[in-house]
């Protein structure tokens, strides 16, 4: 099951799974264009492991990184709870 997360200004998705029995967390982000149909990546919490990224460019990785490392607490712990909807009684 993945749980939506985010939504930043460019249109980008974030969205993440249950964590599982050995402590890891989904997160994909995928972004719609024109040319491509999406753009998108995974990275896997919480060793940061990112892998399967397509159309994104260098910059758009940095700050996807960026947002990732700095809400990586927010998405472990609502990964235990069902996502955020669950965990924030919505």
């Amino acid at each position: 099951m993945m749980y939506p997360f985010m939504t930043l200004d460019d249109q980008t998705e974030i969205v993440h799974s249950e964590m599982k029995d050995d402590g890891s967390v989904k997160v994909y982000m995928e972004r719609p264009d024109e040319k491509d149909c999406f753009h998108y990546a995974t990275c896997y919490l919480p060793m940061y492991r990112w892998e399967d990224v397509f159309g994104f460019s260098e910059d758009d990785m940095n700050r996807l990184k960026a947002v990732v490392e700095s809400t990586a607490h927010l998405i472990l712990r609502y990964s235990k709870e069902g996502g955020f909807e669950n965990a924030s009684s919505f």
